[in-house]
């Protein structure tokens, strides 16, 4: 299983330095098209957006990367994170690995 990264060249650095392949960098309008991409891609376990751009993606599809298992979905940095890590991991998993 992969992490894959979407989001603007800024959000999406850090993540290239780490050593993290597969970044899909996007200007903001292509990132719905570029969202339902990964979701077909089964070698996607992890998927990581930044909060705000999570914030501006349409309902029902916020909803969807909510609720899927795979990839699960992790939102980092913006104005209030929106998701839980501990939650999604338990989600993920089916266990809390913090108890």
């Amino acid at each position: 299983m992969e992490i894959a990264v979407v989001g603007k060249s800024e959000f999406t650095l850090g993540f290239r330095m780490a050593g993290v392949k597969k970044i899909l960098e996007t200007n903001g309008d292509d990132l719905v098209p570029i969202i339902r991409n990964i979701l077909k891609d089964k070698d996607v376990g992890v998927l990581v957006i930044h909060n705000d751009d999570m914030a501006g993606l349409p309902e029902k599809l916020r909803i969807t990367l909510d609720e899927l298992v795979t990839p699960t979905t992790i939102t980092i940095g913006g104005a209030g994170e929106s998701s839980n890590l501990r939650d999604k991991i338990k989600q993920a998993v089916g266990v809390d690995l913090w108890k």
